[in-house]
């Protein structure tokens, strides 16, 4: 998350606090928002590699699509 945190204090310019308040948020958007296997793969996203949380991500939402 730290990654995620830095790259949008760079991009706009906020603080560090307020840029974590803001991943945060995004991040409960999407919780909510999502398909139940997508939403709870979120979490993951704020406790462990981002990376390797990103590519389980992005094939969930490959297979929601048909495109899997």
């Amino acid at each position: 998350m730290d990654e995620l945190i830095n790259l949008v204090m760079k991009k706009t310019g906020i603080s560090e606090i307020n840029a974590k308040q803001a991943v945060e948020t995004v991040f409960d958007f999407l919780k909510t928002k999502l398909p139940e296997p997508l939403g709870s793969q979120i979490e993951g996203f704020l406790s462990g590699d981002l990376l390797e949380q990103a590519e389980d991500l992005l094939g969930g939402l490959g297979d929601i699509l048909g495109q899997g």
